[in-house]
């Protein structure tokens, strides 16, 4: 399909059902991809930190991408994640993205070594050459343990190298500087800036934001939908009043006990939970060695479900 720039709207980072026994369920895959359709979003962005791409072992990425660009078939651009720490394993993941049919990249800087801004750049410069295809720069800090630089990222938007961003790194000032620099320079055309905040994302778009890469949209599609709706119309009212709503939602994120396990088993285990109670997802095991909710946990989860209509 002809990929849309800029890319906007909502594109949830799409979630990985596991089976029991620690394979993935293609069968749940397709229906939260036909959940998502059904909620009206965008595009899907597979194998990102939503996905538990940093779990995956490579043929679990590879049925990912395979299973949902067939089963979409054509009717949303499919952007895939191709996080791993060098450039040399990112072109792998990256090529066999590319062949399963995939629209669009997104990778992360390099990591796990110190690593200089020269080298960034040539890594997303490697990364769009080899493929060809629409390459999302990932801006994700918290994991990465690099920042990227505004100013980096405009000059690969302005080669063609970038088409996009998407920003996780939680400074509302560096991604407004993306935005207005992005609008003003002429230079910089078709380039999409795509907040990954569940709870700001009203703020993000009505400083120009293009977009939301939501994880909490895997569960409550249609909120960020009419959340981005509500914003592109104008309508500052709704849109904070649905960002609220969706904001109570997002404390499913703290269900599980802080002191048995750490922020992404809470977080993601969530986001499965919630999505096996809605009856989209069979399983809501998290990939190891995450730890699993409790019972407990999982019904302090359907609790938030209750409170936003969803149950």
């Amino acid at each position: 399909m002809t990929f849309p720039t800029p890319m906007t709207g909502v594109v949830p980072p799409v979630c990985t059902p596991l089976t029991p026994d620690n394979e993935v369920d293609t069968a749940s895959l397709t229906r939260l991809v036909d959940h998502l359709v059904a909620g009206g979003v965008d595009a899907l962005f597979v194998l990102g930190s939503s996905s538990e791409a940093a779990y995956l072992p490579d043929r679990f990425r590879r049925t990912v991408v395979d299973t949902v660009v067939r089963h979409v078939a054509g009717q949303l651009p499919v952007l895939a994640g191709t996080i791993d720490m060098s450039t040399w394993r990112v072109l792998d993941h990256a090529e066999a993205a590319v062949a399963a049919g995939a629209d669009a990249l997104v990778a992360t800087a390099p990591f796990y070594t110190r690593t200089h801004p020269a080298e960034i750049a040539r890594h997303f410069r490697a990364i769009a050459g080899r493929t060809g295809v629409p390459v999302f720069a990932y801006d994700l800090p918290v994991s990465v343990h690099t920042k990227l630089d505004a100013e980096l990222v405009l000059e690969l938007a302005a080669e063609g190298v970038l088409a996009g961003l998407k920003d996780s790194s939680g400074d509302d000032g560096g991604l407004r500087r993306v935005v207005l620099e992005a609008r003003n320079r002429a230079d910089v055309t078709g380039f999409s800036v795509l907040t990954g905040s569940e709870v700001t994302a009203d703020s993000a778009l009505a400083m120009g934001a293009d977009g939301v890469v939501p994880g909490l949209g895997n569960v409550d599609p249609e909120g960020y939908v009419r959340l981005y709706r509500y914003s592109r119309d104008g309508d500052r009212e709704r849109a904070r009043a649905e960002q609220e709503r969706l904001c109570a939602l997002f404390g499913m994120v703290r269900a599980g006990d802080p002191a048995r396990m750490g922020g992404s088993s809470s977080a993601l285990g969530a986001f499965k939970a919630a999505l096996h109670l809605r009856g989209v997802i069979a399983c809501p095991a998290t990939a190891y060695p995450q730890i699993p909710l409790s019972a407990d946990e999982v019904e302090r989860v359907g609790k938030y479900l209750a409170a936003a209509g969803l149950s």
